[in-house]
């Protein structure tokens, strides 16, 4: 029998964020590159609940939240609808609720994510339209491009991107904007 060696591996085709611009994710819009985080699990197009997976595929851009106590309106130069976050808004990722993948407002007895968050990544959220028409249980829920950590550690399934370039992608969205989320971890926006 032969020992146990370990082998280097080279992960291709499931981006994740790393300290390492080479290993980054990218977002595209236009002409302009930018770096961006996936999920935990890179890009799946099985995606499901919980698997820490960003979905891949072409998705409509549906609404931006904010919290109005750290981004002014204003900031938001958008063709999106657009709506404050407040203390009491949620959103429900419990498969087996009728609200599953909706906002939702608190105290919500079933799963759900709190959108008033003490860290700032969702201080800026866009609605990615992933299994919204309509919800499938278990297929995944919020699905968000958010505001990424400073480090730009993978995500839960979101995409994000730093506040300055989250703020640069929404002033040039068109009403209709869809986003393209690739396997490679490139996420473009259309």
């Amino acid at each position: 029998m032969k020992p146990w060696r370990l082998v280097p591996l080279l992960l291709i085709g499931a981006c994740k964020s790393a300290p390492m611009p080479e290993r980054a994710c990218r977002a595209v819009i236009g002409e302009t590159t930018l770096r961006c985080a996936v999920g935990r699990s890179g890009v799946r197009a099985d995606k499901r609940e919980g698997d820490g997976a960003t979905p891949a595929g072409e998705f409509s851009l549906r609404k931006v939240y904010y919290r109005p106590d750290r981004v002014a309106r204003e900031d938001l130069a958008t063709a999106l609808p657009v709506e404050a976050i407040m203390p009491d808004d949620g959103w429900c990722d419990d498969p087996a609720a009728p609200e599953y993948n909706r906002p939702v407002k608190l105290p919500f007895k079933p799963s759900h994510e709190d959108l008033w968050l003490k860290s700032a990544v969702y201080d800026i959220v866009v609605v990615i339209g992933y299994n919204d028409e309509p919800p499938i249980p278990g297929k995944g829920s919020a699905i968000f491009l958010h505001v990424a950590h400073d480090d730009y550690r993978p995500t839960a399934g979101c995409v994000a991107l730093s506040r300055r370039d989250l703020l640069q992608v929404l002033g040039r969205l068109r009403p209709g904007a869809k986003v393209r989320i690739e396997t490679d971890g490139t996420v473009r926006f259309l």
